[in-house]
């Protein structure tokens, strides 16, 4: 029944207030992870995507979260995705403009100079070239035109919420997600086995972040070859000294591009640089990159001490301009 009601909302044959009723009866039921597949599946299904080549498709990893956390912080994962790409990980960044917070992903990348008006050949294109591209959503998922007026007509989130993070354009199958809800950790993993993810972290901080967190312990889900394990990160135990989280506040997308540039040229705070380090060394692990965490966080520090990060992003500046 959800799939044949999730197909009808996106092909739009349901009237606004049936499917109205449909997303709120299902927020009521509660989405099981059965349900967030089959909707991502199809969300995935009408989504316009790279033709990305299956080679570099197995590479692509997405940092991403599902927002709505309320943290006020800087644009970590986005930070966290350029670190990568320097490091030459093959990036395929899903994200839009703010919705609940100030700086959104695509809001941070247009204030450094990215261009983000690329079709899906030339986005694969700055795949291939810099192992970075930016997928901007609100062009590659064209049935949310009629689907948006019906979200904002309910007063509570919908299953809308927490698919993007599982919707991205170029297939990719390795994941560091954050959720805003603890809830949804073991939900979304599930989900993620189900969509035939090949290796995931999906995280929720004990303090209510999208991230794994510096100001407390996160909790996660680890997804490997269709098997789940879960724990618990606490950062003091890899070296890392917990903060208030004030010390990873963001603002304005011209602030937090200061924030991710000052980072990139060892200029930050501790904590600004830690918390990118922290999420990263997590998503290295994840890509396989790393026998251990202790080597992950490594390879991600000397990303940033060596200039490479810094140097990288005005490499991804100037070819997603001249592309």
């Amino acid at each position: 029944m959800i799939r044949e009601n999730i197909e009808k909302l996106f092909n739009n044959e349901l009237s606004f207030d049936s499917a109205r009723e449909f997303l709120i009866e299902l927020y009521k039921k509660g989405e099981s992870s059965k349900d967030i597949a089959i909707a991502s599946s199809v969300m995935r299904e009408h989504s316009i995507k790279l033709p990305i080549s299956k080679e570099l498709q197995e590479k692509a990893i997405d940092i991403v979260g599902t927002g709505g956390d309320m943290s006020g912080s800087f644009n970590i994962s986005t930070t966290v995705s350029l670190l990568l790409a320097s490091l030459g990980l093959v990036v395929a960044k899903h994200g839009n403009r703010s919705i609940t917070s100030k700086s959104g992903s695509a809001d941070l990348l247009e204030e450094l100079g990215i261009n983000l008006n690329l079709n899906p050949t030339e986005q694969v294109k700055m795949l291939e070239e810099s192992g970075f591209c930016f997928i901007f959503a609100i062009n590659h998922h064209p049935a949310m035109k009629h689907i948006m007026p019906i979200r904002k007509s309910i007063e509570h989130r919908t299953i809308f919420n927490i698919l993007g993070p599982l919707t991205n354009p170029a297939g990719a199958r390795k994941y560091l997600l954050g959720v805003f809800s603890q809830d949804y950790i073991e939900k979304m993993a599930k989900a993620l086995v189900e969509l035939d993810t090949k290796r995931a972290f999906v995280v929720s901080s004990q303090d209510g972040m999208d991230e794994i967190s510096l100001s407390s312990n996160t909790d996660f889900a680890y997804i490997e070859s269709g098997h789940i394990s879960k724990g618990v990160i606490n950062p003091e135990g890899f070296g890392f000294k917990k903060v208030p989280k004030e010390a990873i506040l963001g603002g304005s997308a011209k602030e937090n591009a200061i924030i991710t540039r000052d980072i990139f040229s060892n200029h930050a705070t501790n904590a600004q640089r830690d918390i990118v380090l922290l999420n990263a060394g997590y998503a290295i692990f994840a890509n396989g990159d790393a026998r251990d965490m202790q080597e992950a966080f490594e390879i991600a520090r000397s990303g940033i001490e060596s200039g490479r990060a810094l140097e990288h992003l005005e490499f991804i500046v100037n070819l997603s301009n001249k592309i």
